[in-house]
């Protein structure tokens, strides 16, 4: 099956994209590490946009899309490495008054963790006896509650797409710096090692990026754990391979790629475990087929 995003779905990924460079481009990402924080003026603007409300109906003050298009803006979310409880905040739309529009910043328990629970309006989930931790990611401040609460399948599927835009670009963070970086005389993507680097970069993220695409439009559960299985390798192991073609520069404060790696880190975390996805997913394949 080949997926073709349509006209309409192309101009909002273009939309969505030019708004976050705007709004969240290089020069602020590098102002919030410095300024940790939730931007509500960000987060409103994100409301107006429609961001929050994709799915909710026309008739409800939504734009009435479908879960591919939320796959779409919410990859582009991930390009940018924007913060903020993304998917708590939209899928709290139509529920909770004013998350539709940014006025609200909604966070929800996934799993054993809530995320940005101190800057929240509204909190889902159980926090009794919620105890704050070091978060790897400086832009995403982290609680640990005592009981896990299951993620809910959407929810997956949108970190799996942030997981994909963060993967597509340590892609194109890793070519750039091979087109650039001379050793020896030459750009050192001439070297065979680099080479292969970036070739694995680019098959991980178009492999995730189909099984992100074919979940959005089958809202199954197994397709789902699939996706997100794909997307979170593809945006770890990217992240790595990534600071491996950058060599030590890399991992130094001033570059993104670490950033990159340790928001990967972090949604990998997010609700259902890697091995309990593994786990379903190997049932389902042993399961004799039904007749």
């Amino acid at each position: 099956m080949r997926f073709r995003l349509t006209e309409d779905q192309r101009a909002l990924q273009a939309g969505v994209r030019e708004l976050l460079t705007r709004r969240f481009g290089r020069e602020q990402l590098r102002a919030a590490l410095d300024t940790p924080g939730l931007d509500r003026e960000l987060w409103r603007e994100l409301g107006e946009a429609g961001f929050f409300a994709l799915r909710l109906p026309e008739a409800d003050g939504g734009v009435g899309l479908g879960l591919p298009e939320a796959v779409l803006a919410f990859e582009e979310a991930g390009r940018a490495l924007l913060p903020g409880p993304l998917a708590a905040t939209y899928l709290a739309a139509g529920e909770v008054p004013g998350a539709a529009t940014g006025e609200r910043v909604v966070a929800a328990v996934d799993g054993a963790l809530v995320e940005w629970l101190d800057e929240a309006d509204v909190v889902r989930g159980d926090v009794t006896g919620a105890v704050a931790m070091r978060s790897a990611d400086p832009l995403t401040p982290l609680h640990r509650v005592p009981r896990a609460t299951p993620a809910e399948p959407v929810a997956a599927l949108l970190t799996a797409a942030e997981q994909l835009g963060s993967a597509a670009r340590t892609c194109e963070l890793a070519v750039q710096h091979a087109r650039t970086r001379e050793q020896f005389g030459q750009p050192i993507g001439a070297f065979q090692a680099v080479k292969h680097l970036c070739a694995e970069l680019l098959v991980r993220v178009e492999v995730a990026r189909v099984a992100v695409y074919a979940a959005a439009v089958t809202a199954d559960p197994l397709d789902i754990a699939a996706a997100k299985l794909l997307a979170d390798e593809s945006a770890e192991q990217g992240a790595r391979d990534c600071l491996q073609v950058h060599g030590g520069m890399g991992f130094t404060w001033e570059s993104d790629v670490h950033l990159h790696l340790k928001r990967a880190w972090v949604r990998a975390r997010r609700g259902r475990s890697a091995a309990d996805a593994e786990e379903a997913l190997a049932e389902e394949l042993l399961s004799p087929p039904a007749r």
